[in-house]
């Protein structure tokens, strides 16, 4: 199994946002904006990439967060991405529900003729483009090395990272599988949200939209839902940290991690495999599940 760590890309404690916020923010600077305004959950990672973002570029950073997990406490509330988010300078607004956080963004855009919104997870057409790049990288790499993974495992969240590795690696004709692991929705409407992006990176790009016979839409490590972490996240969380000494996040890798251990215990990936497993980052969450944690990692 390979590893592509891109939970230590240095900025803003690493993570695969500041791929999409290259793009992203790159635009916004070419447009005269001074203001941005993005949204997640309390303990968004995508929220802390882009406060630090912002403060490496001089931008106003708007964090609009909405309590949509079923966590609370001292460390989800007040610890993790929530303390970094305000350690770089972020102006940060915790609303109860979407409809309260559409409202504010909406009052926040309309403060400024030079504010620019950016979606969850920095996902859309322009944001993918990041991970269109990281594709060139990743086969650079892997042909540096002589070798060629057959598999690539990768979290599916707001879908961003993997519209545009998808897009990436069609465009380049690297013939590998894709299991793409959602982390917050079934698989159907993980597809739909997949297929919006693929199609809205290669409206960008000028390019036609690839097939997807190679790519998989995986949902059994969803759980509960979004941020609410299982049995089998803590015990890959377990397995990456007591192995390889590489610590995942119990939101996206974890719950990556823990399709593919179920995969190699089943025998759907068998020895012959080189797998290689997207480490997209959320290091800082992981304290704000440390009760959690602790009793899990104990047990």
């Amino acid at each position: 199994m390979l590893v592509k760590r891109d939970d230590v890309n240095g900025l803003g404690v690493g993570g695969n946002k500041l791929r999409k916020l290259e793009f992203l923010l790159g635009r916004a600077l070419a447009d005269g904006v001074d203001t941005v305004i993005t949204s997640g959950a309390l303990q968004t990672n995508h929220g802390r990439q882009t406060a630090a973002a912002c403060a490496a570029l001089g931008l106003r950073c708007e964090l609009v967060l909405v309590r949509e997990v079923p966590r609370s406490g001292e460390h989800y509330e007040g610890s993790g991405n929530l303390l970094l988010d305000r350690l770089y300078g972020a102006r940060v607004h915790v609303l109860d529900t979407a409809e309260q956080a559409e409202q504010r963004r909406a009052e926040l855009l309309a403060d400024s003729g030079r504010t620019r919104l950016i979606p969850v997870g920095g996902s859309d057409g322009v944001g993918a483009l990041g991970y269109v790049a990281a594709a060139a990288e990743l086969v650079e790499q892997c042909a540096e090395r002589g070798g060629w993974p057959t598999r690539l495992v990768v979290p599916l969240g707001s879908a961003g990272t993997a519209a545009g590795l998808v897009v990436g690696i069609a465009m380049l004709g690297w013939e590998v599988e894709i299991d793409l692991v959602s982390v917050s929705r079934a698989s159907a409407q993980a597809w739909t949200q997949l297929r919006l992006l693929v199609d809205q990176t290669c409206e960008v790009l000028g390019v036609p939209v690839p097939p997807l016979d190679r790519v998989r839409v995986l949902d059994r490590a969803v759980g509960p839902g979004y941020g609410v972490p299982t049995d089998q996240v803590w015990q890959a969380l377990a397995a990456f940290g007591r192995t390889e000494g590489i610590t995942l996040d119990p939101v996206y890798t974890g719950k990556a991690a823990a399709e593919l251990l179920m995969a190699v215990a089943e025998g759907s990936i068998d020895a012959g495999q080189t797998v290689l497993f997207l480490h997209t980052g959320g290091l800082p969450g992981l304290f704000g599940y440390a009760p959690e944690a602790l009793t899990a990692l104990q047990s």
